[in-house]
C-alpha cells in the first residue's frame, strides 16, 4: 500500500522545525564550531530531500507546488554523496533563506490537504 502523501510533507514538516530548533541562538561561526549541530542539521536536510524525491514519486502533481524541489533534492545528494565537500556557509544560507518559504509551503500544503 501507497504512503499518504501528505506522510512525505509531514517528516519534511517536523526535520524543518527540528533544524529550526537546532541553530536557534546561533550564528554561522557557532553553527561551524558544533560538529554536532552541523551533522544534525546535515541529516535533517537529507530527510527533507528524501522525503521530497518519495512525494515527486509518488504524486508529481504536488510535488511540483513545491518551489525547487530537484535543487532539494540535489542538495540532499551532495550531502549525503559528497560529504567530503559540504561547505557550512552555504547550508547556513540555505537555512536562513530557503527554510522559511519551504516551511510556509509545506504547511499550506498540509493545511489544504487536511492534516488528520
Amino acid at each position: 500500500m501507497p504512503r499518504d502523501p501528505r506522510a512525505y510533507l509531514w517528516d519534511v514538516r517536523e526535520a524543518v522545525a527540528d533544524i529550526q530548533g537546532f541553530v536557534a541562538g546561533l550564528d554561522l561561526s557557532a553553527y561551524v564550531a558544533s560538529g554536532l549541530v552541523h551533522s544534525a542539521v546535515e541529516r535533517k536536510f537529507e530527510i527533507i530531500g528524501e522525503a521530497l524525491n518519495q512525494l515527486a514519486k509518488l504524486d508529481p502533481v504536488l510535488a511540483e507546488r513545491v518551489p525547487r524541489l530537484p535543487e532539494i533534492v540535489a542538495f540532499r545528494n551532495q550531502l549525503i554523496h559528497g560529504y567530503a565537500a559540504i561547505a557550512h556557509e552555504r547550508v547556513w544560507a540555505t537555512i536562513q533563506t530557503a527554510l522559511p518559504t519551504l516551511a510556509e509551503t509545506v504547511q499550506a500544503l498540509l493545511t489544504e490537504l487536511g492534516e488528520e
